[in-house]
């Protein structure tokens, strides 16, 4: 008979931890609440190489000191502005989050900062990129606190005392767009919610839309796609996703968790909650692709206005994976026509 102990001295040593939970080796679990983090870096694509974005300035700044947070403000040069008069050539702002399953991600990665400068160029707009803590070690709602946080630094900024590319006259805070991809995209739902049922007052600012690119949501009733074996080689799948919500939810919550679900059990009604327009940015070949389409349809059905571009060749994030590929391309032709009030039929494929 084997024991699971050593004995030394005469006093029993207990087993060693080990790894009970496991995200592609980057994150790991063990069994005595330590929690280990590799270079991430090994999940990305090797050799990536952006463009460089001419024009477009960026700093770095902490809205929330004490947990060391920070976000960066991306400011076109004034060649951007639209000809007219001083209010035309404002910019409007738009607050992302980005993704990472709530687990991983932080505004340096290399194709984030690119895709952000791409943003701040070409829809165009100030952008700020705001980090967030991650799971395991800082668990829901932590990140949604945090968004809640940027968007009241972004509030004390609409002063002659506040940053001085949000405080001049480049940047309209009356026309504040909240976005996000991923887990970032469900920090935007969520603090429109905040917002809407007035738990985030942000006056003077004025949100003026909603950006929600292949938001990351979840249930404990699987959909199809989601029940489905995922297909070789597939950037995200159901592992993948039932991973990052064990590591991000509360220890013991279910995916139905008003977190991960906007319909759970426990979730707000949203029926009052007083919606900015939205645009739901969808990819065709995302596992969670119909769970996003029925989200922007249950909306719909409350009266919310909703707008939805579908990209059908598309994955899951496809916007920090290939900031300048061609589902960027078609995306940030939607964002734009959106936020410039520019946008055509309700919903598009592309």
């Amino acid at each position: 008979m084997h024991s699971s102990t050593t004995m030394s001295g005469g006093t029993a040593q207990p087993p060693p931890p080990v790894v009970v939970d496991d995200y592609r080796g980057v994150i790991q679990i063990l069994s005595d609440g330590t929690i280990i983090r590799s270079d991430p870096s090994v999940l990305r694509p090797p050799e990536q190489h952006f463009p460089d974005v001419p024009g477009v300035q960026w700093d770095d700044v902490v809205y929330d000191a004490a947990h060391g947070l920070k976000l960066r403000v991306y400011s076109p040069s004034p060649s951007y502005a639209a000809a007219g008069d001083a209010k035309a050539k404002k910019l409007p702002v738009l607050m992302y989050f980005h993704s990472g399953g709530f687990c991983l991600g932080s505004l340096d990665q290399p194709s984030f900062h690119s895709g952000c400068l791409r943003l701040a160029s070409e829809l165009p707009a100030v952008v700020l990129s705001a980090d967030y803590r991650l799971g395991p070690e800082h668990r829901l709602p932590a990140a949604i606190d945090d968004a809640a946080a940027a968007l009241t630094w972004l509030r004390g900024q609409a002063d002659a005392h506040g940053h001085p590319w949000l405080a001049d006259d480049s940047a309209d805070l009356t026309r504040l767009f909240v976005a996000g991809e991923s887990s970032g995209a469900n920090l935007s739902h969520h603090v429109a919610v905040m917002h809407g049922s007035n738990q985030l007052p942000l006056a003077p600012l004025r949100v003026a839309g909603c950006v929600l690119l292949t938001p990351f949501f979840g249930g404990a009733a699987r959909t199809a796609a989601e029940a489905a074996p995922p297909p070789p080689g597939a950037p995200f799948t159901p592992e993948m996703s039932d991973t990052m919500w064990r590591m991000s939810l509360p220890v013991g919550a279910t995916r139905d968790h008003p977190a991960a679900n906007p319909f759970g059990p426990d979730s707000p009604a949203l029926e009052p909650v007083a919606f900015p327009p939205v645009l739901v940015v969808s990819a065709g070949r995302d596992i969670l692709h119909e769970r996003v389409l029925r989200y922007a349809a249950r909306l719909r059905e409350m009266g919310k206005p909703v707008e939805v571009a579908v990209l059908e060749g598309q994955e899951h994030a496809f916007f920090s994976r290939q900031p300048w590929g061609e589902g960027a391309d078609d995306m940030i032709r939607a964002v734009r026509r959106f936020i410039h009030k520019d946008n055509g039929a309700d919903a598009e494929r592309m």
